[in-house]
């Protein structure tokens, strides 16, 4: 099941060296010029996850398999991109493709890399790139209502359905709120049948210098307030670190991190916050080859959960057995978890939680 978060912003805020040092590759051109990234780079990234260690520990495993996130480099967008200036149609075409929106805002001063816009101001960079997603959907919904509109007439009820998440969705994006805002509760996934860019979750990425990386700054403290009245998160990351830090054996990070005041990389802390952001768990198969992660979406049920593994195993699932992380920890592994009572047989309409050591029985 792959899962990809897009990396967007305007130009020269750090979208490719972010990129660069999430994947630790150089698959990214970072240059000092707009849109030195024109095709999008994808690059998958391990979700790190310190509960594999300690259930590879008790069940011997051989090896440890995490899962992962996909990361999409997203040329950078300019004012008009919603009328297609700069690189803005392949702009828009990219974001449509990704889950969950990563918007990199530049949160330091440096007057050796150029500001598109010709100053700083990450609030101001947010609205543009917002906006211009905005326009991009309120076009696509102005040219879809009219033949939505002639099926309803013609009593086509899921036409009229569709005008009915529509119409206030459109009166949102014309007051200057995102598709999003305007979603009732319980129709989110047929509002993602309209594949609108506003209805993705954002999660946006403070880009300081190396000074403000542990507290932030005074850019990054009006942007953890615009995501706060959004409902959205903020994470501050210094993208030249993390660029540094991803060049560095293994061994040598945590000293080098420490040594800067900071406990985990920023990357680490945008890994886990995209993955939370798409609604997502990670369950853990455990045996003596291998300590593999999962990842399903929350509120999952079983049998679906098995076809993150196989196919099969939805089709002919009969039940699994079912172990708390905590428990697997507690009692040293299966049989010790078995023996507290702890280990629990549950069917097809079980939902699975973060953290459950899973084991499938199911016929084929």
């Amino acid at each position: 099941m792959g899962f990809n978060c897009g990396i967007v912003g305007l130009p020269n805020v750090g979208k490719s060296t972010l990129f660069n040092a999430l994947t630790a590759t150089a698959a990214a051109q970072a240059a000092n010029y707009p849109f030195c990234t024109i095709e999008p780079n994808i690059g998958r990234v391990a979700v790190p996850d310190p509960r594999l260690a300690a259930l590879a520990a008790i069940g011997k495993s051989a090896r440890i398999v995490p899962t992962s996130l996909g990361f999409v480099d997203i040329a950078g967008l300019v004012r008009g991109a919603s009328r297609g200036e700069g690189l803005g149609n392949q702009f828009l075409a990219n974001i449509r493709e990704v889950d969950a929106i990563i918007h990199v805002l530049r949160c330091f001063d440096d007057t050796d890399v150029t500001h598109v816009e010709g100053s700083i101001d990450p609030v101001r960079d947010a609205e543009t790139v917002e906006t211009e997603l905005m326009l991009a959907d309120l076009e696509s919904l102005e040219k879809r209502l009219p033949a939505l509109q002639k099926r309803a007439k013609g009593g086509d009820k899921e036409s009229a359905g569709q005008i009915a998440l529509a119409e206030p969705i459109v009166a949102a994006l014309q007051a200057g709120r995102p598709a999003r805002a305007a979603i009732p509760a319980g129709a989110v996934d047929a509002a993602a049948r309209l594949q609108l860019l506003t209805t993705k979750p954002v999660l946006y990425v403070c880009n300081v210098e190396e000074a403000s990386v542990v507290t932030g700054n005074a850019y990054s403290a009006l942007v953890a307030d615009r995501a706060a009245g959004e409902g959205a998160q903020s994470v501050l990351v210094s993208a030249a670190i993390e660029a540094e830090v991803s060049q560095l054996p293994e061994a040598d990070r945590g000293e080098f991190l420490e040594g800067l005041g900071l406990h985990e990389s920023g990357l680490d802390r945008v890994v886990r916050a995209g993955y939370a952001l798409l609604g997502l768990l990670t369950y853990f198969t455990v045996g003596p080859k291998e300590t593999r992660a999962w990842t399903i979406v929350r509120g999952t049920r079983a049998p679906q959960a098995a076809a993150a593994i196989h196919n099969d195993f939805e089709r002919g699932f009969i039940a699994c057995e079912t172990i708390a992380y905590d428990d697997y920890i507690a009692y040293k592994g299966e049989a010790g978890a078995r023996d507290a009572g702890r280990l629990r047989v549950e069917g097809k309409d079980y939902t699975v939680a973060d953290g459950d050591v899973l084991l499938f029985r199911f016929n084929v």
